[in-house]
């Protein structure tokens, strides 16, 4: 099977400091979690801004010093955030592409999420894809329940998303789809032909779902964005020490973390001019 790709979502939207001491919010802060997330074996860093106050936000200019920093830190792959946080408005939401990242991330459908709801209008939806695919970025399409993988099966027959595909099985959210192995192998089996995949488990279903991906060929995202303990009751020390933990195990099952390189050419993805 192909090396392991491990994405480190280092921040979300949700996620505060009283939670999680070690939560990066400063583009300073977030670039050091980032190297040594690369350093631990990660090769894609999903990105969410915070303001100085931790509170989230799309702004342009502080994804700019975010993705700034860390590429002066480090060589990963920059994954920005259109999700944003429940409540942004659409425009919000895209800010950020402006900036040409190498990667996006594109919502297929809207979902309960806890007690609110994370709306995604198909027109929306639309016009995330045509603004991605205007400025050469890679979309990952963020699938939360069932019925948004078909939506995407049926966009990619349309030419409205382009084949092969990249899709993130985000499982675990309350009210979503749940996070288990019979979710995943379900939404496994209906992938389109040549689709790559990662899965995100949220919470405690973060290490059993990563552990099965890395079995079944898939590639695996961790991080605090959807879990912030090592084990029951016990906070993660940092996103590398999750990221290590995931790279540890893959070595032991002869899948070793893909470089970001090496998760470029698996991707499909242009390697930078060397800066």
């Amino acid at each position: 099977m192909d090396k392991l790709i491990i994405t480190a979502a280092l921040t979300g939207a949700e996620v505060r400091k009283e939670q999680q001491p070690a939560l990066p919010i400063t583009p300073q802060e977030i670039a050091a979690d980032a190297a040594a997330c690369v350093a631990a074996g990660a090769a894609i860093i999903h990105l969410h801004a915070r303001l100085a106050d931790g509170s989230p936000t799309q702004d342009k200019a502080v994804y700019q010093q975010i993705i700034a920093a860390v590429r002066e830190r480090c060589d990963a792959i920059i994954q920005v955030s259109t999700g944003g946080a429940v409540g942004m408005s659409a425009a919000e939401r895209l800010a950020p592409l402006s900036l040409a990242p190498e990667m996006a991330t594109l919502s297929m459908g809207s979902v309960n999420f806890g007690d609110e709801v994370f709306i995604n209008h198909p027109a929306d939806i639309a016009r995330f894809a045509r603004t991605i695919q205007d400025y050469g970025i890679k979309p990952e399409l963020e699938i939360f329940d069932a019925g948004m993988l078909p939506t995407a099966v049926r966009w990619i027959g349309k030419g409205w998303l382009a084949a092969p595909v990249h899709v993130d099985f985000v499982l675990g959210v309350p009210g979503a789809m749940a996070g288990t192995p019979e979710s995943l192998m379900f939404l496994r089996s209906q992938l389109p032909p040549g689709a790559t995949w990662t899965v995100a488990g949220i919470g405690a279903a973060q290490l059993p779902l990563a552990v099965l991906a890395i079995v079944l060929g898939g590639h695996v995202r961790v991080g605090f964005e959807d879990n912030i303990f090592y084990r029951k009751g016990e906070l993660a020390t940092g996103n590398a020490q999750l990221v290590a933990r995931i790279a540890r195990i893959s070595r032991e099952m002869e899948r070793p973390p893909a470089t970001p390189d090496e998760a470029r050419d698996l991707l499909g993805l242009a390697r930078p001019a060397k800066r």
